[in-house]
C-alpha cells in the first residue's frame, strides 16, 4: 500500500510540474473556457455602460445645473450670439450681443440691413463678413419663411443661411430643450476623442458616435458640462490633468499628470 501510494503521488507530481500526460477532455473543454472569461474581464472597453455612466455622474458632482453660457432672452437672440461664436470666445459674444440688440432688437430689424452696415458692429468676433452674411440671411429667412419666429425643427433651422447642426443644437437645446442632438464644438470635440467616446474626426461622425453611447436625456447636459470642462480643466494645451474629476478614468495621451496607463490613440 505505502508504495502505490507513492508511485501516484510521483505520477501526480509529474502531471503538474512536467504536463507531459495530455490533459483529459474534461481539463480541455474546461481551460478554454476559463481563459475566456478571464480575458473578458480584464478587457479595456471605453464604451462600457458603466464607464459612461461614470463619466456622467462626476460631470453631473462637478457641474450641476450647467446652463449655455451664451447671454440670450430669445431664441433669435440665442441664434444671433451661436452664429457669432464661431471661432470666437463666448465671453467675447457676451460683449458685444447687449449693444448689437438694442441697436436691432427684433429679426425684422436685422433682415433689413445690408450685411455691410452690420459689419462693424461685430468686427471684434473675427470672420465678421461671413458672420454678417448669415445673420442678415437667417433674419430673412425667419421673417419669409416663418413668421418672425424662430422654428424648433432641425430641419428648419438647417433651412437657414449660416446654420449648421451644432448651431441648430444649441438653439433647440438650450432654449426649446429639445435633445435632437449633441453639440460638438471645439471642446467636445477635443475631450470626446481625449476620453475615447469616439475616434472621429469629423463633427458630423463625431456626434453620431456620441449619441449611440450618451444617454438622449443626457445629451443637453453633456454637452453644456463638457464645454464648461473644457474651459476650466481639460484645456487644449497643459490639461490641468491633476484637479480633474476624470482623472482615473481618462487615459488620454496629452495627459499631463496621470495614475493611469495612457493610450497612444487616445488624443484630440
Amino acid at each position: 500500500m505505502p508504495l502505490a501510494k507513492t508511485s501516484a503521488a510521483k505520477t501526480a507530481a509529474g502531471k503538474t510540474q512536467s504536463r507531459v500526460k495530455p490533459p483529459t477532455k474534461a481539463e480541455s473543454v474546461a481551460k478554454p473556457k476559463v481563459e475566456k472569461t478571464k480575458i473578458a474581464k480584464g478587457k479595456y472597453d471605453p464604451l462600457a455602460p458603466q464607464r459612461v455612466t461614470d463619466i456622467l455622474n462626476r460631470l453631473d458632482q462637478r457641474y450641476p445645473n450647467v446652463r449655455c453660457a451664451l447671454h440670450h432672452n430669445s431664441a433669435w437672440e440665442l441664434l444671433v450670439a451661436t452664429i457669432l461664436s464661431a471661432q470666437c470666445t463666448d465671453v467675447r459674444v457676451n460683449m458685444v450681443t447687449p449693444l448689437l440688440f438694442q441697436k436691432y432688437p427684433t429679426p425684422e430689424a436685422f433682415a433689413a440691413l445690408k450685411p455691410e452696415q452690420l459689419e462693424p458692429d461685430i468686427r471684434s468676433t473675427g470672420f465678421f463678413r461671413n458672420k454678417s452674411k448669415s445673420l442678415v440671411g437667417a433674419a430673412k429667412g425667419v421673417v419669409e419663411e416663418f413668421g418672425g419666429q424662430v422654428p424648433d425643427d432641425m430641419d428648419k433651422l438647417l433651412s437657414l443661411p449660416g446654420v449648421a447642426r451644432k448651431t441648430a443644437n444649441v438653439v433647440l437645446g438650450s432654449w426649446f430643450g429639445k435633445a435632437v442632438g449633441v453639440v460638438v464644438d471645439t471642446h467636445v470635440h477635443r475631450i470626446s476623442r481625449r476620453l475615447e467616446l469616439t475616434k472621429a474626426e469629423d463633427p458630423k461622425n463625431i456626434e453620431q458616435d456620441l449619441m449611440k453611447v450618451i444617454p438622449q436625456a443626457k445629451w443637453i447636459d453633456f454637452s453644456h458640462q463638457i464645454i464648461h470642462h473644457g474651459r476650466a480643466l481639460c484645456i487644449a494645451r497643459r490639461p490641468k490633468c491633476a484637479d480633474c474629476p476624470l482623472e482615473n478614468i481618462c487615459h488620454a495621451a496629452d495627459k499631463t499628470w496621470s495614475t493611469v496607463e495612457i493610450h497612444k490613440t487616445a488624443k484630440p
